[in-house]
């Protein structure tokens, strides 16, 4: 199992179904593990109903049904799914109506989809997953990719509160795909996923919603940051020291 993980880590974002579904024949005795650890990159579907897309991931599925939160219900449709409180549900349709605006400010486009449901200590935990497609052909206002996509989950487990606080623990997963095809960078590929945790005590004088909010807009901040860092600055330093820029070329070194 050590192993299986070790190599999910490793492989690109857009393979990682196919590698999954290999690991799964492997080794069915850690199908519930590998489910519930490895993410994978999201799917949209249509809600009929409301006439909106919704994002599909493991926390708003059932067998082979998954639930919309803006119409509350299953497609396809399931006769005994579970569904969150009354009260919760109420949370929820707020989150995804100020979820939706954050999506549209920060992402310039994109669809997001917020799934809450009841914790066994007390709490509630929630899912914030947003995908923007950046290619030519996709929903974004910006799309000068040939292929490309960012994935993001997020899922915060809250707490019981105690004395007008409650305990927050986050942890974001970010899967970036993109791929060029143009004269001018050629073809280039490029694809990775960062994961990272943030465990906080707030007050809940402001409400849940809003702790949440900032936590996942400092998170993403950080996340932007290590992604620009890690993948882009270290792919344009080692093609820079492979391939130094024509004007660099053109310098010569005086004789000793």
């Amino acid at each position: 199992m050590e192993a299986a993980m070790g190599l999910m880590r490793r492989i690109p974002p857009k393979h990682t179904e196919t590698a999954l579904s290999t690991l799964l024949s492997l080794l069915p005795e850690h199908s519930s593990d590998l489910l519930s650890q490895v993410d994978q990159p999201l799917q949209v579907l249509r809600d009929v109903d409301s006439g909106k897309d919704f994002v599909l991931c493991e926390y708003n599925r059932d067998a082979d049904s998954y639930r919309s939160p803006w119409s509350n219900k299953y497609h396809p449709p399931l006769e005994d799914g579970p569904y969150p409180s009354l009260e919760l549900r109420k949370l929820e349709i707020e989150a995804n109506d100020v979820f939706a605006i954050y999506c549209d400010q920060y992402y310039e486009g994109g669809i997001s989809s917020v799934y809450m449901w009841e914790d066994e200590n007390e709490g509630f935990v929630a899912c914030f997953l947003i995908k923007k497609d950046g290619s030519k052909s996709g929903q974004g206002r910006r799309g000068y990719l040939q292929e490309g996509a960012w994935d993001a989950i997020h899922v915060i487990e809250v707490g019981p509160e105690e004395e007008g606080t409650a305990h927050y623990c986050l942890t974001s997963t970010v899967m970036l795909s993109l791929t060029t095809n143009n004269e001018s960078s050629g073809t280039f590929n490029l694809s990775g996923s960062i994961r990272r945790q943030m465990n906080m005590d707030l007050s809940v004088e402001e409400g849940h919603l809003c702790n949440m909010g900032k936590m996942i807009e400092e998170i993403e901040g950080k996340l932007r940051n290590s992604l620009d860092q890690v993948y882009f600055g270290k792919t344009k330093e080692m093609v820079c020291t492979l391939r130094p820029p024509s004007e660099l070329a053109q310098v010569r070194l005086p004789n000793s």
